[in-house]
């Protein structure tokens, strides 16, 4: 007679058992020459060494399958018990990008979008260039957590520039992460929506996610890494130059902006103005440009871009 405690590690003991332990009810009807007992994050097993094998092997498939597809169902874990790969042939099935949190699923969800995932997989270096809503942002940040969670690169870096839209990052209380926070909010939300929140905690401590202003580039040689320079309309040459030159092996750049959207002071040139005119034509990197068809927000917000754009051709 053996016994074997398996930790659950960043993982809420619920998503992988179930309410009130139905899921480990229901293993228990798979395994019933083995004793299962869970106690918070922990499942004891006893019974036969051979048994407790198969059952580890079983129920890192379902961890798995929670990480990839972010829940678990009684119907998942049947299929596992029949299935080794049942969950490879789930994510290979279809267009798919990350399975976020409770299923969420998450997709190019428009032509240009599915350019800048063409284009991430033919190129190590991504810009996509549009107005608000387009999903630039997001579908970059599914792509980074895509290429994590396959193991392609071992850490996701993102960075904006520290420039104030309107309102002064000095008069925000706290330090300067509590300054920064409010500039990297569409980043955090991206990364909630797409790893649950335990696992996405773990991330942020161990340094596998780093979210960090782009004068902290600076220096810095980034290998291995899926890194994402947001908002660049707001970088300038010097600053969109420093961070495209942190590239090191077997890393991914993607760049994201709105060229119509530039808070810099007017003594200031755009980064990313310069590096469409420059980098045009470079072999291995894209340029993807996202427009008014691919705003997936509220359908209000491609009548006031059309609103604002009608203003400005007639002044």
């Amino acid at each position: 007679m053996s016994e074997k405690t398996i930790a659950l590690e960043n993982i809420n003991p619920v998503d992988i058992l179930g309410v009130n332990d139905k899921n480990i009810e229901l293993l228990k009807h798979f395994f019933s020459k083995i004793k299962i007992i869970s106690r918070g994050e922990e499942i004891k097993i006893i019974g036969e060494q051979e048994e407790i094998s198969i059952f580890e092997k079983k129920f890192q498939l379902i961890i798995t399958h929670f990480e990839k597809f972010g829940k678990v169902n009684e119907n998942d874990i049947m299929e596992i018990m029949e299935n080794d790969d049942f969950f490879i042939q789930k994510e290979q099935s279809n267009d798919t990008l990350v399975h976020g949190r409770n299923g969420l699923i998450i997709k190019a969800r428009t032509p240009n979008q599915l350019k800048m995932v063409e284009a991430c997989n033919q190129n190590d270096l991504v810009f996509a260039i549009g107005p608000a809503g387009t999903g630039k942002t997001y579908t970059a940040v599914a792509l980074a957590v895509r290429a994590l969670k396959n193991k392609e690169i071992r850490r996701i870096v993102l960075t904006r520039p520290a420039v104030e839209a309107g309102e002064n990052l000095g008069f925000l209380p706290g330090d300067l992460r509590d300054k920064l926070d409010p500039y990297l909010q569409p980043l955090y939300d991206a990364l909630r929506d797409m790893i649950p929140t335990q696992k996405l905690l773990s991330y942020w401590e161990d340094g596998t996610i780093e979210i960090a202003p782009l004068a902290f580039m600076r220096g810095r040689t980034l290998d291995h890494a899926f890194v994402i320079l947001d908002e660049a309309q707001n970088a300038t040459e010097g600053q969109l130059k420093m961070f495209l030159t942190r590239m090191g092996k077997s890393a991914k750049f993607i760049v994201t902006g709105d060229i119509t959207q530039i808070d810099l002071p007017r003594n200031q040139s755009s980064g990313l103005i310069q590096a469409c005119k420059i980098l045009q034509n470079v072999n291995g990197l894209s340029f993807v440009f996202l427009d008014k068809q691919d705003i997936i927000r509220h359908k209000l917000v491609t009548k006031i871009i059309n609103a604002y754009d009608a203003n400005s051709n007639s002044l």
